[in-house]
């Protein structure tokens, strides 16, 4: 527990001075520009209309973001780096899914056919855009004692993520720390969870492809029965790698479409399988590919077919930074006391944030976006998905209370 958190009244925010707060008048703009993007959404590497909304809200603060090598993203600096202490990065991502708005009342239900918002990534934009103008005010008032970077990173959801390419461009030069939220309709707006550790989980794609003489399904002994072998490696691989990997390594494999095959009385000669690997620890993680071909290789065999795999590398679980999660929980406690922070658990969604930790220390909060006292009615990935929209002030000010903390503490590399 941090000291200003000891000093508090139970249920009483640490520093109920603390600058930084969202004037309503912001509050209202953050909520209509999360709904253009609601209605707009686009997918990874095309967001260029999100892209330009961004870099124009910013411009007409007064700040100078600049678009990512990449076309679509940007990263924007309030304050100037002094080369001495490390800059903390506040991270939202901006692209949508490729699956129907579902919410058929809603008066900002997306506009582009198949396309939605479906994660939540319209209210991370959102809010990290909010958290650049209230910093960007408080810069001009003298209140901001240390540099901070927004990024506004594309394509999240294309594995294996966007963020290996951002780190490519260089947004990274000059950060020592990194923080981020992910909506989370299972927690009330109003709150945040927090784990150290392991938050989320790998996230790989796999596809077999099985070939073999096909024929009449009156005589399956003179062929290779592609549908078997392909129905027995959706049910044999997963339970031969349970057998050969700590169970506690989480490693999961789920299938998500099978192929094979036009007609009942004719066995194919080729037959397909696509899925996702998930895994909770990243040292079963570097193994899993040889495992998984391995196993596929073996079950595939014994029906006599022949396997060609390809596994597309995802992203490794986001591990939370002890000290950079004890920054989230302060900082909440600062606006909303401690009784706004709840413990959470380690998730079997991947999720791209993972990429940068691998370079600095950082953490993701889970930002609550279920209406208190509500049941969780759209989950992530639906097509239905909505949030509370006061989540948006509250991930803003959770951002700027970290940012002006992590100012007070930080101290000049050696």
């Amino acid at each position: 527990m941090s000291r200003d958190s000891q000093t508090a009244l139970p249920g009483e925010p640490a520093e109920p001075d603390l600058p930084g707060k969202l004037p309503e008048h912001l509050r209202a703009e953050l909520i209509a520009f999360r709904r253009d993007l609601h209605m707009h959404p686009e997918l990874g590497h095309q967001e260029f209309r999100t892209t330009a909304a961004i870099k124009a809200r910013l411009e007409k603060a007064g700040l100078r973001p600049r678009i990512l090598a990449t076309g679509t993203g940007l990263i924007c600096d309030i304050g100037t780096w002094d080369g001495k202490r490390p800059m903390l990065a506040i991270r939202a991502d901006i692209d949508a899914l490729p699956i129907p708005d579902a919410k058929v009342s809603a008066p900002y239900r997306s506009t582009v056919p198949d396309r939605a918002h479906a994660c939540g990534h319209d209210v991370h934009t959102a809010t990290v855009l909010g958290t650049g103008l209230v910093l960007a005010r408080l810069h001009r008032e003298g209140l901001l004692p240390r540099p901070v970077r927004l990024l506004f990173q594309p394509a999240e959801e294309v594995l294996p993520g966007g963020a290996a390419e951002a780190i490519e461009s260089g947004v990274l030069d000059g950060v020592g720390q990194m923080i981020a939220v992910h909506c989370d309709p299972r927690v009330d707006a109003g709150r945040i969870g927090l784990r150290a550790g392991a938050i989320t989980s790998a996230c790989d794609r796999l596809e077999v492809a099985l070939s073999g003489p096909g024929g009449h399904t009156a005589r399956p002994h003179l062929t290779t029965d592609l549908v078997t072998a392909a129905a027995r490696v959706a049910v044999d691989v997963p339970a031969l790698l349970a057998r050969r990997l700590d169970a506690r390594s989480g490693l999961s494999v789920t299938w998500g479409r099978i192929e094979s095959g036009h007609a009942c009385n004719v066995i194919p000669m080729h037959a397909e399988l696509s899925g996702t690997i998930r895994c909770l620890d990243i040292n079963a993680w570097h193994d899993a590919p040889d495992l998984i071909h391995a196993a596929i290789d073996e079950v595939a065999a014994l029906h006599g077919a022949k396997s060609e795999i390809t596994y597309v590398r995802g992203v490794p679980p986001v591990v939370n930074d002890p000290v950079v999660t004890e920054l989230l929980r302060d900082a909440m406690a600062a606006r909303r006391g401690a009784h706004a922070v709840e413990d959470t658990e380690q998730s079997l969604g991947g999720e791209d944030f993972s990429w940068y930790l691998e370079h600095v220390p950082g953490a993701m909060a889970r930002l609550g976006v279920r209406t208190p006292g509500g049941s969780v009615k759209h989950d992530l990935h639906r097509g239905d998905f909505d949030v509370d929209e006061s989540a948006i002030a509250v991930g803003v000010e959770l951002f700027t209370a970290a940012a002006l903390i992590d100012a007070r503490r930080a101290r000049p590399v050696s």
